[in-house]
């Protein structure tokens, strides 16, 4: 212990060292957190620079009329964790300047200084996403875990090994709320299970009146309420498309499923035969509820690129589980020649992300990819400048303040998705994106070989563990859904 406050004491006070010059070259780091807004409440945001690993490096930090000198190990900068959340609670809502300092022979040289600014509108203390390998057809080893945003601490809820190695896909919570989930299982006790304060319902959702089992989820605000689509699903692969992968639907619907009924319902213009209707979100007022729809095509495979999605909105009657009878189109695929996927909006019901690529509806495999908010007050839609890229970006969702955006991207290596996030201001501005820290952020993501899949933030910790939900899927009485005429 006296050796941690020792070490800690030196970073926070230890002189800087005798500047006698400048970089010619302004050195790059990684992950890149230069000139990015983040949350008083994140974990340490350590980087490593890119290059030069025979130099010694001294970082420099200017905070008010505080200092700091933080020296890294080789090319990464460590912070202390109990030191780092000491000096981003200080500062809330004020500006790091952070300069680089290079020891070149027997000078120092300090490069151009950047800046990170610390807002004080906290993040939502956790995440929860899957970890899949990037494959096309089938899985070895996949898991749904749980990572604290103020630390590095992760957890697996469910690892796919706990079961028979079967799929789980398409977890969803209720407002962020930890005690409420669902997800799907696939092949091996496959249904959707369904856990709310305590209580695990393991459901087979098919019936003689869908298409499909229940896929996609969104949940009413209520908790009484579950949004889906259905779908009947294909995928082909590329020989030389730099995209890879088409996933691809042949007949889409959607549906509200009753929770406590245990039952499907429907209307004719969000289960017809002659659209693809699908990935519904409800508003946060849940009154309204929103999808993405395109004209049904054929044939499929062979016309997948024909396919456009628009952005649509009807009503909805929680007190009656009825749904409205005409559609808003929000975003129109025929007149802007694109296609919408993955509704989010902002919890108080005015900003809405979506994901815009040139054809389809599963974008993560879509290199022109970008996300686009819409103001529902103003009716504008806008690409999002501070999150988008030159690769794919593709699920997002929404932090309970409204004030952080978490999302897929492929911008690292174009192969595997990682998580990034970007404050947006009360005028729906994104600012500079930033990768979720690690400890040692180039070695953990260099040789992770999995993919984030889905990152929902969530209020709480999840009690949930993997032994309890395999013993569960093994054991518990299944309860068949109905469809409601």
């Amino acid at each position: 212990m006296i050796c941690i406050c020792l070490l800690c004491f030196i970073w926070a006070c230890s002189p800087d060292v005798e500047v006698s010059g400048r970089m010619d070259s302004v050195p790059e780091i990684y992950p890149d957190y230069k000139d990015v807004t983040v949350p008083f409440n994140i974990a340490p945001m350590n980087f490593e620079v890119i290059g030069d690993s025979g130099r010694d490096w001294i970082l420099n930090i200017e905070a008010g009329d505080s200092r700091y000198s933080l020296r890294a190990h080789g090319r990464l900068f460590r912070f202390g964790r109990r030191m780092w959340a000491r000096m981003l609670e200080e500062h809330a809502g004020e500006t790091l300047t952070c300069t680089l300092c290079m020891k070149d022979r027997s000078e120092w040289l300090s490069a151009e200084p950047f800046s990170i600014h610390i807002s004080e509108e906290e993040t939502d203390p956790f995440i929860v996403y899957r970890k899949i390998p990037p494959g096309y057809s089938l899985w070895k080893e996949m898991s749904i875990c749980q990572r604290s945003l103020s630390d590095f601490a992760e957890r697996e809820i469910y690892r796919n090994a706990q079961g028979k190695g079967n799929c789980v896909n398409c977890h969803s919570f209720r407002d962020r709320d930890p005690d409420q989930i669902l997800f799907h299982m696939r092949s091996e006790f496959a249904g959707t299970y369904v856990f709310r304060d305590g209580n695990m319902e393991k459901l087979n959702t098919k019936t003689d009146s869908t298409i499909s089992s229940l896929v996609y989820p969104y949940w009413h605000h209520s908790g009484k309420y579950v949004a889906f689509s259905v779908n009947q699903t294909n995928q082909v692969l590329h020989m030389k498309d730099p995209d890879r992968i088409e996933v691809f639907d042949e007949a889409s619907d959607v549906v509200v499923y009753d929770v406590d009924a245990h039952e499907i319902v429907t209307s004719d213009l969000l289960s017809s035969s002659d659209a693809f209707e699908t990935f519904p979100t409800f508003s946060p007022d849940g009154r309204s509820l929103y999808f993405c729809t395109a004209e049904a095509v054929e044939p499929m495979p062979e016309r997948f690129k024909d396919v456009r999605y628009s952005l649509c909105r009807v009503d909805f009657d929680p007190v009656s589980c009825s749904l409205g009878s005409v559609a808003d189109t929000l975003y129109n695929a025929r007149i802007s020649g694109r296609s919408a996927s993955f509704p989010r909006l902002s919890p108080d019901g005015r900003f809405l992300v979506f994901t815009l690529s040139d054809y389809g509806n599963f974008s993560i495999w879509h290199k022109d990819a970008d996300l686009y908010i819409y103001d529902t007050e103003s009716g504008d839609c806008r690409f999002m400048d501070g999150v988008n890229s030159e690769d794919v970006e593709s699920y997002h969702s929404w932090s309970s303040n409204g004030r952080w955006l978490i999302f897929s991207s492929r911008r690292d290596d174009g192969l595997y998705t990682r998580p990034y996030m970007s404050y947006i201001d009360k005028d729906g501005n994104a600012h500079k994106s930033f990768l979720i820290p690690q400890k040692d952020p180039a070695a953990y993501y260099g040789s992770l070989m999995f993919s984030y899949n889905i990152p929902e933030f969530l209020i709480g910790e999840t009690a949930l563990d993997g032994r309890r939900i395999a013993d569960f899927a093994e054991s518990g009485a299944e309860i068949q859904v109905n469809f409601r005429n």
